[in-house]
């Protein structure tokens, strides 16, 4: 077979995968890392949300359908 094809086939990735954990070690930091993950009040989630939709909804080259503007309170609406 050609030299560069076995080249090409072999098995080595790019990237490095991750380092598989096994036993006790891979519960403690499981736990650990879920524990960490539902100590954020759902507060705090909906302020990095709303944040990150405002930065988006920013963008004037969004792909995709655009999300409805918000309308204002009565009180600022301008009506004869």
């Amino acid at each position: 077979m050609d030299p560069c094809i076995m080249e090409s086939m072999s098995n080595e990735s790019e990237t490095p995968l991750p380092e598989c954990h096994e036993g006790p070690e891979a519960y403690q930091q499981f736990d650990a890392t879920v524990s960490a993950l539902l100590a954020v009040p759902k507060t705090t989630i909906a302020r990095r949300l709303k944040a990150y939709r405002k930065k988006v909804d920013a963008n004037p080259n969004r792909r995709g359908p655009k999300r409805k503007i918000e309308s204002a309170p009565d009180s600022l609406n301008f009506k004869n």
